[in-house]
């Protein structure tokens, strides 16, 4: 069937990868594993997905894949695919009524960055960025081989449609779909049809969009996905807006911001059902010098949320004098960045002001060299 559901086509496109990284032949591949062709073809393909594995067998076939030369990066990915693939056919399927909201696949579970930009191959094709450093794809391939685990049209706009449905059900939900509502935005933001633009546009008009918030809450997290779901739909202005009035200057705010990052960037490995984890502000949990480092090293890759990464790399060095001389290579790293971004003449000019802050404590700390 052309619109058939894709139980394994994140994984099976991974698969693809890690298989072309060693590399391998499938026939080699089948060979070395002890398994049919046809079975790694049907992985591959997704037609018979990995998630139908044994457990046991899974973890033995991932340390064979390494020990054959795969990139850990990339086998350490599976089971998010895995993940993505399962979330992925649950909003397929998913029927969402306001007396079952809280049994949405998004209503419950808390998405990570590599989670979320896998789901995000499958619906735009965008290479997820850990794919793209660990493995070389390119990018078209030319006759009927696919270059991503796009879904078919079809299935796409069936995808989309869906989150449309759980925002209008979410809606009218109250503080208890908070969770839901934002992480059905930030997917929709994969949407490039036509309507998409006008879609977000309608939200904002009936003001279902939470633009600032005064302090942490639901809402504030909820404002957070609004802002970055129309940075990705190319719309800076709510994103800086949110910024200066719901986290600048705010104590409880900021450190929710950072808490999210660390979450987001898988550094905060806990299984969040909620957001009220980002209201910790006691002994987090997460390692302040490699939340600094990740932040950094995509600086100046982030395009759409530059405004963000700089306002929390200012705030994660202000709050944190020391961490600079604790990493004297993610310092040298971070000045490299900001000096690009220095020249850039499209930044904000609190965006410029924070940035510049920064660039003047890696020059006192003697790393301007």
């Amino acid at each position: 069937m052309p619109d058939r559901e894709p139980e394994g086509a994140v994984t099976g496109y991974l698969f693809k990868v890690i298989r072309e990284q060693i590399p391998r032949t499938q026939e080699e591949l089948s060979e070395e594993l002890g398994i049919d062709k046809s079975t790694l073809q049907g992985w591959e393909s997704g037609r018979r997905p990995l998630s139908s594995t044994k457990a046991g067998n899974l973890v033995a076939m991932r340390r064979k894949l390494i020990l054959l030369g795969a990139p850990p990066r990339l086998v350490d990915m599976l089971p998010t695919a895995l993940d993505a693939d399962l979330l992925l056919g649950e909003i397929l399927r998913a029927e969402p009524t306001k007396a079952r909201i809280d049994e949405h696949p998004l209503a419950g579970w808390v998405l990570t960055r590599d989670t979320t930009h896998m789901i995000g191959w499958a619906v735009s094709g965008v290479l997820p960025g850990v794919v793209a450093a660990h493995s070389t794809i390119p990018a078209a391939r030319r006759g009927p081989v696919s270059s991503s685990p796009l879904l078919e049209p079809a299935l796409r706009t069936r995808f989309f449609q869906k989150l449309r449905t759980a925002s209008d059900v979410a809606e009218k939900a109250g503080a208890d779909a908070a969770l839901l509502r934002r992480q059905v935005w930030y997917l929709a933001s994969y949407d490039r049809q036509w309507d998409a633009a006008s879609w977000f546009d309608g939200l904002r008009r009936r003001g279902v969009l939470t633009a600032t918030v005064d302090g942490w809450s639901p809402r504030w997290a909820e404002a957070r996905s609004v802002a970055a779901a129309l940075a990705r739909q190319g719309d800076p202005t709510l994103m800086r807006d949110f910024i200066n009035r719901s986290i600048a200057d705010h104590d409880r705010a900021e450190a929710a911001n950072l808490n999210y990052w660390a979450h987001w960037l898988g550094l905060d490995s806990r299984p969040q059902t909620d957001d009220c984890f980002m209201a910790e502000r006691d002994r987090p949990v997460w390692d302040a010098s490699a939340l600094l480092r990740e932040l950094a090293v995509r600086l100046d890759r982030a395009v759409e949320y530059t405004d963000l990464y700089i306002h929390s790399i200012w705030a994660l060095v202000l709050f944190r004098r020391s961490l600079l001389d604790s990493d004297p290579y993610v310092a040298r790293e971070l000045i490299r960045r900001v000096r690009v971004l220095l020249d850039d003449g499209t930044l904000s000019s609190e965006s410029r002001r924070r940035l510049e802050s920064v660039y003047y404590g890696l020059r006192i700390g003697g790393y301007d060299v």
